[in-house]
Parts: structure tokens; sequence; C-alpha cells
């Protein structure tokens, strides 16, 4: 049992902010292997009692699976996107099921739990933080994979879609720790979803900062004794498309994390089946955090316009505060502008400077109503 409890740590590496973390991915191609393999297959290996079983050169599926049969064990094979025909020759030496398939192939599908005959198919959405210096209208903040895993008695195999999601790291882990390896494919099926939730996890709290960032600027004053003029709305939808796209990977893969954690299955280890529960628990939480930004990217959005509409206001209100100043010389201009013989003062030695002194004191009262008001 002590395995059990060190299962975590096992699998899970020490969780970083997405923000400081440097440097590449694995590449997804195994520069070792066999030509005679496909040009898919990332790694094949047979694991017996918890350990790799070594060969003197790189295994085919035919040859991993007939080592398989004969000594038992089982094999873990990964691809990173087959095409049909690449794929094909290890659906038949597996028997996988022709829709499972299709969907291994094709990509682009939604998280989910299927179980065909002897083994199970199982779909995740890997979420990837794309680093930016400045939150723009087009930027991309997360980045979309996908890992298909097909779970048998003696079998794992996963397809992998796109170039982030590498789970080169998680099987030197578990080939560091033979007696969780010895519990056969549930324990690497296990170790993925952890490791996807894991990187959901922290996506949100890189996403979080996004978040911070815009709400910041929305309700920070846009000058001294004014109001805040938001700030660029695309830059907000932006972000709640990406966290629209975070959703939608998130969200469906809550029912297959407790299926897997609730209902009994011949195909998962009863030890390690407890510990699905603890992803789903996890993932249940990463959910409740994508909805609440959601929800408050809305508000903030609401905000941003309403601050838009408050300043547009502000500035008619001031126009038309100037208008009203402005209206009394012009009105003045314009009487004394048309040409009467006998207007009042017309021929007074001071009619024009007290005219405009009048104007001047009519403007000032104006002006001193309107700022008393608010309206300058």
């Amino acid at each position: 049992m002590s395995m059990i409890r060190d299962l975590r740590a096992v699998v899970r590496p020490s969780r970083v902010s997405l923000r400081k973390t440097t440097g590449t991915s694995s590449p997804p191609y195994d520069t070792t292997r066999d030509p005679a393999t496909p040009s898919a297959v990332v790694d094949c290996a047979v694991y017996r009692d918890g350990a790799r079983v070594a060969s003197a050169k790189p295994l085919t599926p035919h040859e991993a699976m007939r080592l398989v049969r004969r000594d038992g064990g089982f094999v873990w094979i990964g691809l990173h996107e087959p095409t049909e025909a690449e794929f094909a020759g290890i659906a038949g030496e597996f028997g996988l099921h022709p829709l499972a398939v299709e969907d291994a192939v094709q990509a682009h599908q939604r998280p989910k739990l299927e179980r065909y005959d002897d083994s199970l198919f199982t779909v995740f959405k890997t979420i990837h933080y794309v680093e930016h210096d400045r939150l723009t209208a087009n930027s991309e903040v997360v980045e979309t994979g996908e890992v298909m895993c097909f779970t048998g008695r003696d079998f794992f195999i996963t397809v992998r879609h796109g170039g982030q999601g590498s789970l080169r790291a998680l099987r030197h882990r578990l080939q560091d720790d033979p007696e969780l390896l010895a519990k056969g494919p549930s324990a690497v099926l296990h170790a993925i979803a952890d490791h996807v939730v894991d990187g959901y996890i922290a996506v949100a709290d890189a996403v979080q900062d996004d978040i911070d960032e815009v709400e910041t600027e929305v309700f920070s004053p846009g000058r001294k004794g004014g109001v805040s003029r938001g700030v660029d709305s695309a830059r907000i939808y932006q972000l709640k498309r990406e966290v629209l796209e975070f959703k939608r990977a998130v969200a469906p893969l809550l029912r297959p994390m407790q299926l897997l954690s609730e209902r009994p299955m011949r195909l998962i280890d009863p030890d390690i089946q407890k510990y699905f529960r603890d992803v789903a628990d996890h993932l249940a939480r990463v959910q409740e955090q994508v909805l609440g930004f959601d929800e408050l990217l809305n508000s903030i959005l609401q905000a941003n316009l309403a601050q838009a509409s408050v300043a547009q206001n502000e500035d008619m209100r001031k126009i038309t505060a100037w208008a009203a100043i402005i209206a009394v010389p012009t009105m003045v201009c314009g009487v004394y502008g048309m040409n009467f013989r006998y207007m009042p003062e017309l021929h007074w030695k001071y009619g024009y400077p007290v005219i405009m002194g009048i104007t001047v004191v009519i403007c000032l009262g104006i002006h001193r109503t309107l700022k008393r008001n608010g309206w300058l």
C-alpha cells in the first residue's frame, strides 16, 4: 500500500507557473526507431513486472505484442498524428474498434470515455498556455491538443495530436517506479489523466493573471478627476473566446473521470480506480474556476462598455456646455451684424465696450454655473 500512498508524487511533477517555464518541448519523434516501424510511432515498449523489457533494437508493435503474448506483461505504444494507413496495422493487431480508430486518426474530438468490447477509448484535450508580453485583440492565450488512449488488458496505446502535450517525460517517471507500472495499463491511464488535469490547473493560474490585468485596466481611473474610458473591448472579447476554448476542454471530461472513479471496470485495477476520484475532484475545481472566468469576463465587458458610454456622455455634456457659452456672443454678434439704421446704442460712444463687457460677464456667469453643476 506504500506504493499507492506515493502514487501522486510519482506521476505528478511539481507544479510550476507556466509564466516561468522556459525551454522547448521534446521532439515528437524518436530518432532511434527502427525504419520498419510506422513513422508515427514515438515509442514502443514492453513492460513486465513493472520494468521495461530491454531489446537490442526498437520493437515494432507486432514484435512487442508477440513478446507480451508469449511471456506476459503489457505493451505501451505512443504515436504522434498517425495517418489512416499508418494506424491500420496497429488497429488490426490489437483489435481496435473501427469507430474509435476513425476518431483517433481524424482528431478534433470531444473529451469522452467509450467502451468497446475488451478496450476503453478515452479522449483528453491538452491545454498549453501561450506566452505573450501584452494581451491584444489578436493574442492567442491557450493552445489545444489531443491525447487519445486505448486501454486493453495487455496493451496501452496513446495517439497524440498537436505540437504540445508530449508524454515522454511522463513515461520516464513511470519507468522509475516499477511497483506502479506493475499495476498495468490502468496505472498509465491514471497517470495521463492526472498529467492532463495538472496542466489545466497551471493554465488556469496563468489565465487568471491575464484576467486580473484586464480587470485592473478597466477599473483604473482614466485621469485625475475624470472617468475611465476603459480598454479596447476586442481584447476582452478575445480573452473570453480563449476561455471558452478552455471550457470546451475541461467541462466534457468531468463525467468520464467520474465514471472511471465510481463504476467498477475490469480493465481498471481497483487500487488505481480510487485515485481517479482525486483527478475528478481537481477537474471539478478547474471547471468551477473556468466558469467563474467566463462570468467575470462578462461583467468586465459590460462594465467596459458602460464606461465607454459614460465617457461619451461626459464629452457630449461638455460640448453642450461650451455651445451654451458660445451662444451668447454669437447671438450678440448676430444681432449687431444686421444692417438696421435704428439699433440701441448704435451711435453711442461707449456702445461697443459696454456690449462686449456685458457679453463677457454673461459668458463668465454661465461658465461658473455649469462648472458648479459638474458640466465642465
